[in-house]
């Protein structure tokens, strides 16, 4: 057993950018279980932990949406451990009677079997228009119709003594589609993720509180030929239990006014040890944040994506990391007061 205090650490897989491990459901899910393992304290996003029907608990993984963790990593919020929390459930108004049973029957499961406190459950007075997109470098990005619509449906539910909140928006949908088909094959990129992050940014930024994404869409045919990293958006009906169950200890957000004063408890940037993302995607505001401030930034080469925002291309000094078991061992190394570089060889002289 690692006696070490632990090194709080931050696991940053951009969305929507077709990442080989964590660009599907829940599939940065096993790098996130064995990172919280290395550093005894993870703070990672919706994106890596979210699988649809399957999930993972765990005390030591702090459940940040993105929006909101960029804002941590600047230095603008603390985050503080809560025992639990009320979730309130938002609806758009755009989904089908049949789809949003199911939605309402995924809440209830999680009550009654899991202990969740949920509720109330609010629909938005009209439908959201969610519009998905593609970026000039192949990434994912979504506009919405209604932003006004999605506000005022959380404003009823902070009032009503929600703490957090799931959002369920009616995505469009095109089961034919050259690139849900590639999607499903392993090739392709998550066409949702942009849209997603749209709206959990906006209600994070509007009231301050954890809040995370499920999209309303129809059961797609069954593909035997399904990639494995695909197969977690296969199993139900809604993507809801995972949203539910992270955003059911998610850490409260607390604004630093000045910067630094966050006490107890509270987990700051300050007391970050290091910052982990794929080689390629280095340029979020998160990692670039945590280099100004010096902490390690561990770039994971195997973890191929769209970009070539490398460390090199930014004028970083990185430790690069083949895989996230090799970047467990970087922060294992951190977390003991180990120079990564002593356990690489050669071993170049100090002169």
């Amino acid at each position: 057993m690692n006696d070490a205090p632990p090194l709080p650490t931050l696991l940053v897989i951009p969305t929507g950018i077709g990442c080989a491990v964590g660009g599907y459901a829940g599939d940065g899910l096993p790098a996130g279980r064995l990172l919280a393992a290395a550093s005894g304290c993870l703070i990672t996003h919706p994106n890596v932990m979210n699988g649809a029907s399957l999930y993972w608990s765990d005390r030591r993984i702090h459940y940040v949406e993105g929006w909101a963790l960029d804002r941590f990593a600047a230095g603008e919020l603390a985050l503080a451990p809560v025992a639990g929390r009320r979730v309130g459930l938002l609806l758009d108004a755009g989904i089908e009677p049949e789809l949003r049973t199911r939605q309402i029957q995924a809440a209830e499961a999680c009550r009654a079997t899991l202990g969740l406190s949920i509720g109330p459950v609010v629909t938005t007075d009209s439908p959201l228009g969610v519009g998905l997109s593609l970026g000039p470098s192949g990434s994912s990005w979504g506009t919405l119709e209604r932003p006004d619509a999605l506000l005022r449906a959380g404003e009823k539910l902070v009032a009503a003594g929600a703490t957090a909140i799931a959002a369920v928006a009616r995505f469009p949908e095109d089961p034919g589609s050259e690139a849900l088909a590639a999607y499903r094959a392993g090739s392709g990129v998550d066409a949702l993720a942009g849209a997603e992050a749209v709206i959990s940014h906006l209600l994070v930024r509007q009231f301050g509180i954890p809040c995370a994404h499920a999209p309303a869409l129809a059961p797609l045919p069954l593909d035997p030929a399904l990639d494995p990293r695909a197969a977690a958006e296969e199993l139900g009906h809604t993507f809801l239990p995972c949203v539910l169950v992270g955003l059911s200890r998610a850490p409260d957000l607390v604004p630093l006014v000045p910067v630094g004063m966050a006490a107890g408890a509270r987990l700051e940037a300050a007391s970050l040890g290091a910052v982990i993302a794929p080689a390629g995607a280095l340029g979020g505001e998160a990692v670039l944040a945590c280099a100004a401030r010096r902490i390690p930034v561990i770039a994971v080469t195997g973890n191929a994506c769209l970009l070539q925002v490398n460390g090199a291309a930014l004028g970083l000094e990185v430790i690069n990391a083949a895989n996230y078991g090799e970047a467990a061992g970087v922060v294992l190394a951190l977390r003991e007061g180990l120079d990564p570089a002593s356990l690489r060889r050669p071993l170049g002289p100090l002169l």
